[in-house]
């Protein structure tokens, strides 16, 4: 009859008194082991068609997600991030007339991260303009491609953005990060248009 480890995490080990089975024994080693290591799948799609039936998850397990470069914790009922590897910056291709180094903060770029277990956007840089029409629109769509879906929010995302006091009454303007994957920027005017705008340190909840 097998006997657990000393540990007490519930492995089974094969005895001497046990009836001779090298893939029974290994197999009782292996069904305690891998469930309590870290599981390697190639999304969490995948991890989902796995994890199921018997060998659904349970609590305490971890998964690392491949596409997305994710450590997950089952903590009895759902997936929450625990950690995630790199992530790496992300260059946002402007729409004209807009150009990337704005006031010299570098280009606009994102990147996806992991806040306590919530996914979440960070950009970085600056757009530049060097000039607008007499009644410029009151917003502009700033990016010429959509983010891709990863970089999506489920919602509409609206906070503030730095800009220029130079031809500006404002040194704010309002960025709606929105679910199509476009940035667009609310608040020009005749007497507003700055020839920069700022995106570093701007966060958003996906």
């Amino acid at each position: 009859m097998t006997t657990t480890d000393q540990w007490g995490q519930g492995i089974d080990l094969w005895q001497l008194t046990d009836p001779p089975s090298i893939p029974d024994a290994i197999r009782a080693l292996a069904d305690g082991v891998i469930p309590r290591g870290v599981l390697r799948f190639a999304s969490a799609s995948a991890r989902g068609a796995t994890l199921a039936g018997d060998q659904a998850p349970v609590e305490g397990m971890l998964t690392w997600l491949q596409d997305i470069n994710r450590l997950d914790l089952w903590d009895g009922t759902a997936w929450t991030a625990v950690s995630v590897g790199q992530s790496t910056w992300k260059t946002i291709t402007p729409e004209s007339p807009w150009t990337q180094n704005g006031n010299s903060n570098g280009s606009l770029q994102y990147r996806i991260l992991n806040i306590s277990g919530e996914e979440s956007l960070q950009f970085r840089g600056a757009l530049g303009r060097a000039s607008y029409p007499s009644s410029p629109a009151s917003s502009y769509v700033v990016n010429n491609t959509a983010l891709p879906s990863a970089a999506r929010p489920s919602t509409l995302r609206t906070v503030l953005i730095p800009c220029s006091d130079i031809s500006s009454d404002r040194i704010a303007l309002k960025l709606d990060v929105k679910t199509d994957g476009y940035l667009e920027v609310h608040g020009f005017g005749s007497s507003v248009k700055p020839p920069w705008i700022g995106f570093n340190g701007v966060t958003v909840s996906l």
